[in-house]
């Protein structure tokens, strides 16, 4: 059994998928399985079960997949920080988040934090939910996740930064455009553009509005939340969506967006294995990035019905 075994079966688990790993590994399928087949013969048992759309731990495997997946991120990450320190700043800092995120919440702090260490290696790796972004800080090899905040995840600490409200994205022309603001009563009569299925701010939109006694009706569902914003300014529906700087101001002439001030704040912000653990590189990048969120959301344009 080695530390590649043990890598390559907890990727397979967290992707369900043994060609999918192939793919990422750059090698072939039968490669992976060798690895899979090592850990069985060892261990005396099945670790995985076979199914037609791929393969999922057995009771044992999952045992294993616990126990395996902290340590392997605790010697990856042991093993990054080992090599920061030979390269000093010449070492790198991976993240993982969304495909839209690091044009709202990092552009400026990208090029503020490559000004001040230009040979540093900034790497990011799309996900497409906080839930893969926890999974990809656990499997190692990261330092930060950018995620929208929800339950307590074992093994990852959360640490807000940028509180964002609910805003009803609209076209300029629309009846809704005019109003101040938007009540809960107000949106139980409207077809909703859909967020991205598996994201946490779609569950907790789903979620707040439940408690409301409103089942949201999706005419269409969106990748992310720029789409959602175009299609809005398109008068193709209406969008619930966080308020967010880039969305004011001449870029969309005709985006109208209302508050729902009755809907809870969402939170956005950083996931990590450990804080106390972070390379210094990857803790600069981090606070750049909060510094700029600071100044950036700070001076948005307050929110009203008739802003422009």
């Amino acid at each position: 059994m080695t530390l590649d075994d043990l890598r390559v079966f907890v990727a397979v688990c967290r992707t369900g998928s043994l060609s999918a790993v192939a793919r990422d590994l750059s090698c072939t399928q039968s490669a992976v399985s060798q690895h899979i087949k090592r850990l069985e013969r060892e261990t005396g048992i099945t670790l995985l079960e076979r199914h037609p759309r791929g393969v999922i731990p057995t009771p044992a495997g999952q045992l294993l997949h616990t126990a395996a997946g902290g340590g392997l991120g605790d010697i990856d990450h042991a093993l990054r920080r080992l090599r920061d320190l030979v390269h000093g700043e010449a070492g790198s800092v991976r993240i993982t988040t969304g495909a839209t995120t690091v044009r709202h919440f990092m552009s400026k702090a990208v090029v503020a934090f490559r000004h001040r260490y230009p040979n540093v290696s900034l790497e990011f790796q799309t996900a497409h939910s906080s839930r893969s972004c926890f999974d990809a800080l656990l499997a190692g090899g990261l330092d930060l996740a950018w995620i929208t905040l929800g339950e307590t995840v074992r093994g990852i600490e959360q640490r807000p930064v940028v509180e964002l409200p609910w805003v009803l994205a609209v076209r300029t022309d629309d009846p809704l455009a005019a109003k101040s603001r938007i009540d809960i009563a107000d949106l139980a009569r409207i077809h909703l553009i859909g967020l991205p299925e598996n994201a946490t701010s779609r569950s907790r939109l789903h979620a707040w509005l439940a408690e409301s006694g409103i089942e949201p009706t999706s005419d269409t569902s969106v990748a992310d939340w720029d789409t959602a914003i175009l299609l809005a300014e398109l008068g193709l529906g209406h969008a619930i969506v966080p308020d967010l700087p880039g969305w004011h101001g001449p870029a969309h002439p005709n985006l109208q967006l209302v508050p729902i001030p009755e809907l809870p704040t969402l939170w956005t912000g950083w996931a990590i294995r450990r804080w106390d653990a972070l390379s210094p590189l990857a803790r600069a990048f981090a606070d750049t990035v909060e510094e700029n969120c600071s100044a950036a959301f700070s001076a948005a344009p307050p929110m009203t019905g008739n802003d422009q």
